[in-house]
């Protein structure tokens, strides 16, 4: 059976209009509005078409709806410079690595969801972040690889599609399950930064109908930076209106950008208004705006995912055959899962395991 909301969400997560797909598919805007709209099914020959212009297999179309990523329970960074097609986009791609996320959950037991929610009576940023850290184990020390810690406890992590630019990273929480979707064309110190961003997100605004505007962001980076950067550990490197080469030699320890450390140092009354001013301007003139000239921090990727694909290749099910069980292309599943699809692996027969295996994921 056809399934409208499937051409739907192609068409959005393709940024296509009506319009445009008609131009592509050689199908009228009349006709595909009838088949969005449940009034009757495209024929086969039709649907080819449709579906070539959209680059799915047809197998697309027929699966059962995917799961909805609502705009209401996302709060993106940034919305003025995104177009609504843009962020379609970003919730389609959002939908489809659900359904990929469902698709895992039936074959293997993932971590349960470890997300504290503090809504009542409700503490500040900073002592959300203290209280996350506390009911992870973390201590003052620095916090490990954030997709790895956000993955141990349940929080399910994919990449944004690289053809989603002004994307920088969302969050939301689907069916009880916590969800971050990462772009992966930052800095791996942005990276981390953004992972925290969402994680402050999902602990003080649940996920749910996330609130929109300037003070829920500004709340979700204060979270980040108190988390990134706990007070006590920085008290304790004695940073006390530091040089800039001091600030560039302290981000080592805590694997954050120099621009981060320094609004942190400020927040904390530890740098003055004029050394915060000229510190940044400084840093500019070194690209430390722009990037994090020197940097050996490497991008922090999915262990879970590497550690599910790892499991598939030993059943001897290959990428091919996970993006047919998804319906959709090779190139499409790599770009959810930080391309980590197995693409070197050769066919062979597969088999399903009874039981559904355990990963156990391990802090580093």
């Amino acid at each position: 059976m056809f399934t409208p909301e499937r051409l739907v969400l192609a068409r959005k997560r393709r940024r296509m209009t009506l319009a445009a797909l008609e131009a592509k598919a050689g199908v009228s805007q009349q006709s595909i509005n009838a088949f969005e709209k449940h009034r009757r099914p495209p024929s086969d020959r039709t649907l080819s078409s449709l579906a070539q212009a959209l680059g799915f297999p047809t197998s697309f179309f027929h699966a059962d709806p995917p799961p909805e990523i609502l705009r209401g329970a996302v709060s993106f960074r940034a919305p003025s410079k995104m177009s609504a097609a843009e962020r379609d986009s970003a919730l389609a791609a959002g939908s489809i690595a659900a359904t990929l996320n469902a698709w895992l959950e039936d074959r293997f037991a993932l971590p349960e969801p470890n997300v504290p929610a503090y809504t009542y009576p409700q503490p500040t940023p900073e002592q959300a972040a203290e209280m996350v850290r506390e009911h992870w184990g973390l201590g003052e020390a620095p916090a490990p690889n954030m997709v790895h810690l956000l993955e141990a406890n349940g929080v399910r992590v994919f990449s944004i599609p690289p053809d989603c630019l002004e994307i920088d990273a969302f969050s939301t929480t689907k069916n009880g399950r916590p969800f971050v979707f990462l772009n992966t064309r930052k800095t791996a110190e942005r990276g981390r930064f953004d992972a925290a961003h969402e994680l402050g997100h999902l602990v003080l605004h649940n996920g749910h109908h996330a609130p929109h505007g300037p003070d829920p962001e500004n709340e979700a980076n204060r979270f980040a930076s108190a988390f990134l950067m706990p007070r006590s550990g920085i008290l304790a490197q004695q940073l006390h209106n530091p040089s800039v080469e001091r600030v560039l030699s302290a981000k080592r320890r805590w694997d954050v950008s120099a621009m981060a450390l320094t609004y942190r140092l400020y927040r904390m009354e530890l740098l003055s208004e004029w050394r915060f001013n000229q510190a940044n301007k400084q840093l500019a003139s070194l690209g430390f705006r722009r990037g994090e000239p020197g940097s050996k921090v490497s991008r922090e990727t999915s262990q879970l995912l590497a550690k599910v694909f790892e499991a598939l290749r030993d059943d001897r099910m290959t990428a091919a055959d996970i993006a047919a069980e998804m319906a959709i292309t090779v190139a499409d599943l790599n770009e959810y899962v930080f391309g980590l699809v197995p693409t070197q692996v050769t066919g062979g027969g597969r088999t399903t395991p009874a039981a559904r295996p355990s990963l156990q994921l391990i802090r580093s």
